[in-house]
């Protein structure tokens, strides 16, 4: 046996012997994407605003009442996770909240549900969203006949109603957003008088 031939010999046994070790050591293939985890906190966002009481009514354009509402909302974590962002924006986040009218007209508190997508994300680098709203709503105001409505309220029929919401916000960072809003509440038409109370106003939200 040569000297060179057995040199080469002696290389392949040693690389014959490296190879396994060193495909051992190699990174393994990136994993398959799996859908996120559910948080840790059962809220996802706290809401905080404000709005007008309903301009075009009762509530709204006559002097002698304040027409400004206090308003703030809890959005809890969904409550399915899916891996497929297109399925994912079909579910909700349950929703608890209320307003208070500082002029002593018609409060209310709401339990739903919350619907949020984004607008062009590759366009807006996913800072667009818009919400929509679906849910009851208690509240105080005047239920009683429409010829005795008290002066300053609608004439809301029964309570509790129905109240759907929609909002478009900004995502300033990666918790805190603002948002312009508009919320309708009706019995729908299921008792005698169905005034309403249609409201504007803007929230500041904070995601956990």
């Amino acid at each position: 046996m040569t000297a060179p031939f057995r040199t080469c010999l002696v290389g392949l046994m040693t690389a014959a012997a490296v190879l396994p070790v060193s495909a051992a050591d190699l990174a393994p293939p990136p994993a398959a994407y799996v859908a996120p985890a559910q948080p840790l906190s059962i809220v996802s966002e706290v809401r905080i605003g404000g709005s007008v009481q309903d301009p075009g009514s009762a509530e709204g354009k006559l002097p002698g009442f304040s027409k400004a509402n206090v308003n703030g909302e809890i959005l809890f974590a969904k409550p399915v996770i899916s891996a497929d962002p297109f399925w994912q924006a079909f579910v909700p986040r349950p929703t608890v909240g209320g307003s208070y009218n500082t002029g002593g007209r018609t409060s209310y508190a709401y339990l739903g549900a919350t619907w949020t997508l984004e607008v062009f994300p590759e366009t807006f680098n996913r800072r667009v969203f818009l919400d929509g709203f679906f849910g009851g709503v208690a509240h105080n105001g005047y239920t009683g006949p429409k010829d005795q409505t008290p002066y300053g309220f609608n004439t809301l029929g029964c309570s509790p109603m129905f109240r759907e919401a929609a909002a478009l916000g900004f995502r300033l960072t990666e918790h805190w957003s603002i948002m312009a809003t508009v919320e309708h509440m009706s019995n729908a038409g299921l008792c005698a008088n169905n005034r309403g109370l249609t409201n504007f106003g803007g929230k500041i939200g904070y995601t956990f």
